[in-house]
């Protein structure tokens, strides 16, 4: 009875091998497949930032031009943002005024009319 319970016990573990096998197989391929997407990225990033540079991919000062190009285009970008909020205060403000000066040319062309 120990004999068989033995032969179980290791036929289990043969089977949580076999299954922790195909459980690397696969995450070995899902992190294949993330490299593969990440070199797919960085080229289309290359690219986009400098379409000359996306055939030296490879290189240090390539990655380096890119990341300092993708912080300028984040800084225009925070600035950009930062100029429409202050034009559209701006544009509130106006519309603001505008409304004031035409309620006083009403009540002016109303006094005007009285006073005809």
């Amino acid at each position: 009875q120990a004999e068989e319970e033995l032969r179980e016990a290791c036929a289990r573990q043969a089977l949580q091998l076999q299954e922790m096998g195909r459980r690397e197989r696969l995450l070995r391929a899902d992190a294949g497949r993330a490299r593969e997407q990440l070199e797919s990225f960085k080229s289309q990033v290359l690219q986009a930032c400098s379409p000359a540079a996306a055939g030296v991919a490879g290189t240090a000062g390539t990655e380096q031009q890119v990341i300092e190009k993708v912080r300028q285009i984040s800084e225009e970008s925070q600035q950009s943002q930062e100029r429409e909020k202050c034009l559209q205060e701006e544009l509130s403000s106006r519309l603001l005024k505008e409304k004031e000066v035409s309620e006083n040319v009403e009540v002016f062309k109303k006094s005007l009319r009285e006073l005809q």
